[in-house]
Order: C-alpha cells, then sequence, then structure tokens
C-alpha cells in the first residue's frame, strides 16, 4: 500500500493536519497496519517537497498548534493516475510458506507437522477476523477489509492442503535434486 497515495487521498477531502489524517486513515483502513504518526509527518514532508502538497496554514483548536496541509493540483494529478493503475498480479509465486515446507524438506525437517500447524494459525486468524466483522454495528470498511483477509486466509488453506496430499512428491523432488 502507498503511504504516499493513501494520504494524498485523504487530502482530496480538504486541508488536514498530521493527527487527523492518521486517525482517518486508521479508521478507513480498519484492518491495515496503523500509521505512525512519523510516517504520516514524513510523507507529508516528502509530499511538500515534490509538489504534490501544500502547506495551507496552522490551526489550533484550543489545542497545539497543527500545521495544516492540502494537496495541490500535481498531487490530484498524481493521485488520479496511481488510482487509475491496474495493481499487477504477484510476480513471483513462492511465498514463504513454500519456502518454509521446502527447507523443512531439505533440513530432515517435518514438513506435514509445519503444514498443520501453521494451518491452525490460519484458522485462528480466521476465527478473528470473521468475530470483528459480525460485531454489532461493524462498518461496511471493516467488513470489507476483513472478507479480503478471509479470502487470502482461505486461498492459502487450500493451498496447505493441496501440498499436504502431494508432500510424498515433493519430498522425493526435493531429495533428488
Amino acid at each position: 500500500m502507498s503511504t504516499r497515495h493513501i494520504l494524498l487521498g485523504l487530502l482530496a477531502g480538504g486541508p488536514s493536519h498530521g493527527y487527523d489524517l492518521k486517525r482517518r486513515h486508521d479508521e478507513r483502513f480498519p484492518q491495515a497496519r496503523p500509521l505512525a504518526y512519523g510516517q504520516v509527518y514524513t510523507t507529508l514532508q516528502r509530499l511538500v517537497r515534490d509538489g504534490l502538497a501544500e502547506v495551507e496554514g496552522t490551526d489550533s483548536d484550543g489545542g497545539p498548534e497543527r500545521t495544516m496541509y492540502r494537496s495541490t493540483d500535481d498531487g490530484a494529478r498524481e493521485l488520479a493516475g496511481w488510482a487509475a493503475e491496474i495493481a499487477p498480479p504477484a510476480p513471483f509465486v513462492t511465498n514463504e510458506i513454500f519456502a518454509k515446507v521446502v527447507v523443512s524438506i531439505l533440513s530432515g525437517g517435518d514438513p506435514a507437522a509445519y503444514l498443520r500447524e501453521q494451518r491452525t494459525a490460519h484458522m485462528a486468524r480466521m476465527r478473528d477476523l470473521t468475530s470483528v466483522k459480525t460485531a454489532p454495528n461493524t462498518d461496511l470498511a471493516t467488513v470489507l477489509s476483513a472478507d479480503y483477509a478471509l479470502n487470502h486466509l482461505d486461498a492459502d488453506l487450500r493451498w496447505m492442503n493441496t501440498t499436504a496430499a502431494r508432500l510424498t512428491t515433493l519430498t522425493a523432488e526435493v531429495d533428488a535434486s
């Protein structure tokens, strides 16, 4: 996920200060890793440096003085271009789980046990996400984020089941090479 573009998207709604942008990010992307304040302010400084945002002024709102930022026309064009780009499918098919299965075979480990434990971890995460998305008054962004993660976890589980069923053949191929 591009923090730069997410902040530009949040600025598209009007001028904001870093604290508000961080809060809105965490609300809009509830299953994403929360942004650190340092990351927000560093990204805002880069956006200003690159001419994609500018300082609108300061606002104290009864508290400490905060710098307000707004998107520039160049920022709006950059955001529109990024938002229209098709996200490419992953260029490589190897993932960490597959790598650990192969390494387990190479090192004389127990890949079947690893797959069982990984499956247990995936199932626990799926239960957590299901609880999050079915909680009373859950907003749609949270439901959609949880659904996205659940679908990816489900695909991993299907792959783990297929791999577990083929472990004998995979082990023979890995050992032969």
